[in-house]
């Protein structure tokens, strides 16, 4: 159960990530930098090391979500979908992707969805695995965001979709003050459709921001629900190799 907004940018990005969990699961702990295929990989993490969003210092960022609406699982010993951010985070190139999503044990994995951004070429990747066959899709440079839920997936989309839709149309939209208040929305009311979720069972438990300029990577973590007013952790990076001036793709209007 999360959110992820991609804010598309001439020069680098931005994105968000709200994190939905039960509430009697343990929680998150803060960003660490850790060093993993060469690259230094900024990410928060599970008790058990697994994690749900990364980026590098390349400035690609990695973002998983589960696949409710895919109704198979895993029968007997399942690997945490944690495991597939630590797998990926320390690549840039997107044509490595798949080699190295078809080197984990995909059968012990349940369904999910892979965001994959890569600021130069400028191209934002999605992986779909549903247990039978492991799907990419390539989407183009513009602003755009993913839904998934555990709760009802389509009614979740449909809502939250809809209160996306409806502040792009604001003159701020795209800027990160604009993307917090859509990542603590209560839209149309507090509840499991909003983007802000808050379930008797389950809630929004951390909201994940990534911003990448053309020569820094920041990371802020805030660690219970975003409607909570809280002072979020600060984690940076200085890019390997700066963006590339000459690659700057012009940001669609919303």
């Amino acid at each position: 159960m999360c959110t992820v907004t991609f804010i598309a940018r001439q020069r680098g990005y931005a994105l968000g990530m709200n994190r939905d969990e039960k509430l009697t699961r343990p929680p998150g702990h803060p960003p660490e930098r850790r060093d993993l295929g060469g690259h230094a990989v900024l990410c928060p993490f599970e008790t058990g090391g697994g994690t749900w969003i990364a980026v590098n210092d390349r400035g690609a960022t990695f973002a998983l979500i589960n696949w409710y609406s895919v109704k198979a699982a895993v029968s007997g010993r399942t690997v945490s979908r944690g495991e597939v951010i630590n797998a990926v985070s320390g690549n840039h190139l997107p044509g490595n992707l798949e080699s190295i999503l078809l080197g984990l044990p995909l059968s012990q994995i349940n369904p999910f969805r892979l965001i994959a951004v890569f600021p130069e070429p400028g191209l934002v990747t999605e992986w779909r695995w549903n247990l039978c066959r492991l799907l990419r899709l390539d989407h183009s440079w513009k602003t755009r965001q993913w839904i998934s839920s555990g709760f009802d997936e389509p009614t979740a989309e449909h809502a939250r979709g809809k209160t996306f839709e409806r502040v792009l149309r604001q003159r701020s939209a795209g800027s990160l003050d604009w993307l917090r208040r859509l990542h603590r929305s209560h839209s149309p009311h507090a509840g499991p459709f909003s983007t802000c979720m808050h379930r008797h069972d389950a809630a929004s438990v951390s909201y994940t921001e990534v911003a990448v300029s053309s020569v820094r990577v920041e990371m802020r973590y805030h660690p219970e629900a975003p409607c909570h007013n809280l002072t979020p952790v600060l984690s940076q990076l200085k890019l390997r190799l700066p963006l590339n001036s000459g690659a700057a793709i012009p940001l669609p209007t919303p």
